[in-house]
């Protein structure tokens, strides 16, 4: 029998979670294995779904996936190999994609000819620069519970309370949060390299731009609480420093 899932401990998250399937009934019964008989053996872990193992016209249903994973207390943050196609609807869940492997697919290519005679290579085509128009702003004036999830579609995301822990705060643009940021942040949601995330006091469990993303485990010893802090990409790597600092 084909399994469904492997469920992995990693280094930088708590669990990769490695789809064979996208049937919602197999999942269920191999997730629920592993959580045990109360569903207490996960701590709200932080997951990476890896659909890798998938084919490529595969089909899924990311709401009652997440769902599933959730009852079942993983915590659901990244895709890992995703194609493509796949990615706007990725995103749109609340999901960051994994910086490496968030590259469309590229099927084998048949063996091409070798002409007679070499060819001039042809000149490179620049492509346009892309122009990102002004977003607007979402505004959150309460704090963001636990189990909240606050999205700025196409927006940046503005926040001028806690943003606690095991809350979720994402936006297409920047985030500014004029409080403790706690929980997870996840600026540039759908693309955006330029994005940044800007919080009163640097205590997140996970950060991410763009779906490049460094967890608390990673930043903890080297980020100072209590000062205004600017999170940045920096090519493929997330940059932490205090408002102030030099970046």
């Amino acid at each position: 029998m084909q399994k469904t899932l492997e469920l992995k401990s990693t280094s930088m998250l708590t669990v990769t979670a490695v789809l064979h399937s996208t049937d919602i009934g197999g999942l269920e019964v191999a997730l629920s294995e592993a959580a045990g008989p109360e569903k207490d053996f996960f701590e709200n872990d932080f997951t990476v779904i890896d659909i890798g193992h998938l084919s490529e016209d595969a089909v899924i249903d990311w709401k009652q996936l997440l769902a599933l994973f959730r009852s079942c207390r993983l915590n659901p943050v990244l895709v890992r190999n995703a194609p493509q196609h796949m990615q706007e609807q990725i995103l749109s869940n609340g999901l960051a994609l994994d910086e490496i492997a968030a590259q469309p697919r590229i099927p084998p290519q048949p063996a091409a000819e070798v002409p007679q005679e070499p060819q001039p290579a042809p000149a490179p085509v620049q492509a346009p620069p892309v122009e990102v128009p002004a977003a607007p702003a979402v505004f959150v004036d309460t704090p963001v519970r636990s189990g909240q999830q606050v999205y700025a579609k196409n927006a940046d995301l503005i926040i001028t309370a806690v943003v606690n822990p095991g809350a979720e705060v994402i936006a297409d643009g920047s985030i500014h949060v004029y409080a403790p940021l706690k929980g997870r942040a996840a600026a540039g949601a759908s693309g955006n390299t330029q994005a940044r995330i800007f919080t009163m006091s640097m205590e997140a469990e996970l950060v991410s731009i763009a779906g490049v993303y460094s967890t608390n485990e990673a930043f903890a010893a080297t980020v100072e609480k209590g000062l205004p802090t600017q999170i940045r990409l920096d090519g493929n790597k997330i940059r932490i420093k205090p408002v102030n600092g030099a970046m």
